[in-house]
């Protein structure tokens, strides 16, 4: 219970791309990453893996923090998906789910850069491990600021995300939420405010 209470700790701001042909493991993964994580899509295959990861994009601004996926799919396998992925957003975190007679992807996989491997049948302890260590090193490269149970601020990329919609801020909202959240826990004078308004606005 503890692990999961820890990785809850990191993950309840981010969102995931499950990937799996096989319905009723997409359905029983689904499950259990839903439980964890703010936004949870799942995909049938690579293709529909593609289109769903460009319309969330364009409707959220922004990529999933977490493509989870399989290798050996229909239409588009797992590494054609992950070279689009890259070519998309070189940055994207990904882990491989594979299973034992599929050590031919591997290399190639491994040459893309790919470090996380999952092994079938899926191990669910392993998995939250897994995403554990990933979640948290999205958040400490991202510097996501959880506001309340529904907000958080993005410092890096100036987005702040209110029950999972973005929303639209000015450049000086932005530099109010970037002296506001530079040290949370922190309670600000208006002296406070304005000296380091001037300072970021320099």
């Amino acid at each position: 219970m503890k692990k999961f209470e820890t990785l809850l700790k990191y993950s309840k701001k981010l969102s995931v791309l499950y990937v799996e042909d096989h319905k009723e493991l997409r359905e029983s993964t689904l499950e259990v990453l839903s439980s964890f994580f703010l936004h949870v899509d799942t995909a049938k295959d690579g293709v529909d893996a593609l289109t769903m990861y460009k319309n969330y994009f364009l409707q959220k601004k922004n990529y999933y923090d977490i493509v989870l996926t399989d290798i050996k799919m229909p239409n588009m396998n797992g590494v054609t998906l992950i070279e689009h992925l890259y070519a998309l957003h070189p940055k994207q975190k990904v882990i491989v789910i594979s299973a034992h007679d599929e050590s031919e992807y591997l290399l190639p996989l491994v040459n893309l850069g790919i470090q996380q491997f999952i092994q079938k049948p899926i191990e669910f302890q392993q998995l939250l491990e897994v995403l554990e260590n990933i979640s948290k090193d999205i958040l400490n490269q991202e510097q996501v600021v959880q506001l309340d149970d529904f907000s958080y601020y993005n410092r890096n990329n100036k987005i702040l995300t209110v029950e999972e919609k973005n929303v639209y801020l000015t450049k000086y909202e932005i530099i109010f939420m970037d002296v506001l959240t530079q040290e949370q826990g922190k309670i600000y004078s208006n002296e406070d405010i304005v000296a380091n308004y001037n300072t970021l606005n320099e």
